[in-house]
């Protein structure tokens, strides 16, 4: 099988660029795929694909940037050139662009896929019926945000025209069930990314690290997370460092700086920039905690996966959406109260003054993500595949003489 993946990919710093080297990495691993052909966006440097494993072939094809208006003409110009076995869309609604026009043509390209009979695949990260509007940084106008829904719904129902959908949680799939009446819908667990044989429980010397992991500014901000372990500092007497570890939303540039001047009298208070794959590993050994400052969610929390993996402890907020995971999953941690600094406090002081209890969440969520090894997430994609190449040919459509007109 050549499988086409389309997404953002490492250097890229558009969303979900990180799911999607971990994907590869494990996909290419698999005596079924022949080829991988990345469908990506245009970057300066080049791509990361450069694995101490050995696996199949990967062809690239720069053929989108974000918020372009051509991405419908580049990528399917792209699709015709590499004669793709399947495809699989790498997803969330602002993925081609924060711009309606751009964003909405995007969307569509898993139908074109599906209309020129290519086994067609999307993993959409969250859907808009479960996503806050104003926390996520799309609007705050109650009448943009009507607009928002209505564009939303128009945009869910291009996007289920695929031949199958799969969401990482199971109340998604019960939500776009019950509303859009589709039964092409799938819940395909996250997965975890990096599963080390011993997660190093032991920290190093010096000061207690807490960290937070990824693109912040829209419902991920850290404001609250510096006052809060400035009153734990206080409170324990501990040495702590705050770890902010990432770049910004794409939807909120400077925000970091803006962070980082207006809190430039914290002492302790390192901020990482852009994580290069390499460098992922000791960051998350050195840290003792990992605070997720979410004022709301959009879907399954891939720090939070990466998290257990490392086997550390975790400050959540109590939000649906990860309750839900944390039940389905296995995952422990402290929660707190979105955007209440005291609560966030507690929280994490519950887990810095108690070495036991951090390793015993540690341990609870290593467990907890050995569960769904990213090897096992990508051989159920490549199941679902089969059955839809089985499907196409029980009506009639030769797998093996798809054209790719």
């Amino acid at each position: 099988m050549k499988l086409a993946i389309v997404t953002a990919y490492p250097p890229s710093k558009v969303t979900l660029n990180e799911y999607a080297y971990h994907l590869v990495k494990s996909f290419r691993q698999k005596e079924k795929i022949t080829e991988i052909i990345l469908l990506t966006d245009v970057t300066t440097e080049g791509k990361d694909v450069h694995f101490t494993e050995s696996g199949c072939k990967i062809t690239i094809h720069e053929c989108w940037k974000f918020n372009s208006y051509t991405n419908i003409i580049t990528v399917i110009k792209a699709v015709n050139v590499a004669q793709p076995d399947a495809v699989l869309f790498n997803l969330q609604f602002m993925k081609f662009g924060n711009k309606k026009i751009p964003a909405a043509l995007g969307l569509s390209l898993p139908l074109i896929c599906k209309l020129k009979q290519i086994p067609t695949i999307v993993l959409l990260h969250n859907i808009l019926e479960q996503v806050d509007l104003e926390s996520a940084g799309f609007t705050s106008n109650k009448i943009a945000q009507k607009i928002c829904n209505f564009f939303g719904t128009s945009l869910t129902k291009l996007i289920l025209k695929a031949d199958l959908v799969a969401v990482t949680m199971q109340k998604y799939v019960t939500t776009l069930e019950e509303k859009y009446k589709k039964n092409t819908i799938k819940m395909i667990p996250h997965g975890t990314f990096e599963i080390p044989d011993n997660p190093v429980h032991k920290l190093p010397n010096g000061p207690m690290k807490i960290m937070a992991f990824g693109k912040f500014g829209t419902y991920k901000k850290v404001e609250s997370m510096i006052e809060a372990i400035e009153k734990v500092r206080k409170s324990s007497g501990l040495d702590l460092e705050i770890v902010i570890a990432g770049t910004d939303n794409p939807n909120v540039s400077g925000y970091l700086a803006n962070v980082q001047e207006n809190y430039k009298h914290v002492p302790q208070l390192t901020f990482t920039g852009y994580v290069q794959e390499n460098e992922v590993q000791t960051l998350f050994n050195e840290c003792a905690v990992v605070v997720l400052p979410y004022t709301s969610t959009t879907g399954s929390s891939g720090v939070l996966h990466q998290a257990g993996s490392y086997g550390k402890a975790i400050v959540m907020p109590n939000l649906g959406d990860l309750s839900s995971l944390i039940k389905d999953e296995g995952y422990r941690g402290e929660y707190f109260e979105p955007e209440s600094v005291d609560s966030l406090a507690r929280a994490i002081e519950a887990i810095v003054t108690n070495k036991s209890y951090r390793i015993e969440l540690g341990q609870a969520n290593y467990i907890a993500a050995t569960a769904f090894p990213m090897e096992r997430i990508t051989d159920i994609y490549l199941e679902e595949f089969q059955l839809i190449i089985n499907q196409k040919e029980a009506i009639g459509i030769s797998y093996s003489k798809i054209s790719v007109i």
